[in-house]
């Protein structure tokens, strides 16, 4: 018996093995950036970067179509990307944006800096909201139709091409 004892935890590793590998096979690794698309905006509320009473994502949808914008200070592309979105503005494009794990007084003077292209600025401090919407890195942005339905989704900063797209895609939808 002694000696089946000394083989036991070698017989469990090869189990473990076996069924790790099993798993391997079924499962699909690939990770879908737009795996939201087409699916309703999470039901969350955030905070406004002003303060005041809690304001929910999906309500700001409901006059019109937005621009979610989950941004950052401490984020370098998002610093690049601030002119494509002062032009969405320019264009009578409404847009929210969302301060991604960021400090108010830091996403302040980045929107003193940078201009402030957003209707509504929201603080997502814990990174709650990033993980509901499938943030995968900022900046990201997405177009919500009135029904509170995500359209569209764009990773990376925006570049003049994505500027004239979102920008068609949501005044098609009624952003105006």
């Amino acid at each position: 018996m002694s000696r089946w004892l000394t083989f036991a935890p070698l017989a469990v590793l090869a189990a473990l093995a076996v069924l790790f590998a099993a798993y391997a096979l079924r499962h699909d690794p690939h990770v879908d950036p737009r795996a939201r698309v087409g699916k309703a905006v999470p039901d969350l509320a955030l905070a406004p970067l002003e303060g005041g009473q809690p304001q929910r994502l999906h309500a700001l949808a409901a006059g019109g179509p937005v621009l979610v914008n989950f941004f950052a200070s401490w984020c370098a592309p998002c610093a690049v990307e601030a002119p494509q979105l002062n032009a969405l503005k320019a264009e009578g494009v409404r847009i929210v944006g969302v301060a991604y794990k960021d400090d108010p007084e830091a996403t302040k003077a980045f929107l003193a800096r940078l201009g402030d292209p957003y209707a509504v600025r929201l603080v997502d401090r814990d990174g709650r909201a990033g993980i509901e919407f499938g943030v995968t890195g900022v900046p990201e942005t997405y177009l919500v139709s009135a029904a509170g339905v995500i359209l569209d989704k764009h990773t990376g900063p925006l570049e003049a091409a994505d500027v004239d797209a979102l920008a068609n895609r949501a005044l098609a939808s009624g952003a105006r």
